[in-house]
């Protein structure tokens, strides 16, 4: 039996910020469009091309696509679609403790994110 999965946002890796892999190798990752502040750039997966739907919003069981990863979103705060649709930010907490609070901006992923580069596609998925 196939699904079929609706993109809900799609975008392009620019840059990833010098110190980005330390906070992906410590499983949270925080992207952010273009423009990005030189101050978040620092730390943040930089992308452009982020087009997305009015409604926007992730939500549990949708997919996150990073470069050859998927990771299967477990809960978004209510402010995750706003900033994803407004600034192409969102800061994803991969395979979080049960205990650990839910930001207003965060979404909770289960998975872990392997190698991002330049030009790898990122994108939010609905199973439909």
């Amino acid at each position: 039996m196939s699904s079929t999965m609706t993109t809900l946002y799609e975008a392009t890796v620019t840059r990833i910020g010098a110190d980005a892999q330390d906070m992906i190798d410590a499983g949270v990752v925080i992207l952010f469009g273009e423009p990005c502040p030189d101050a978040l750039a620092e730390v943040s997966v930089v992308h452009e091309g982020g087009a997305a739907g009015e409604g926007l919003a992730p939500q549990p069981g949708d997919v996150v696509v990073l470069g050859a990863t998927e990771l299967t979103v477990r809960a978004a705060g209510e402010l995750a679609g706003q900033n994803l649709r407004e600034l192409g930010h969102v800061v994803l907490y991969c395979d979080p403790a049960d205990d650990q609070a839910l930001l207003p901006g965060a979404v909770f992923v289960d998975g872990q994110v392997g190698a991002i580069a330049a030009g790898d596609r990122i994108a939010l998925e609905r199973r439909g």
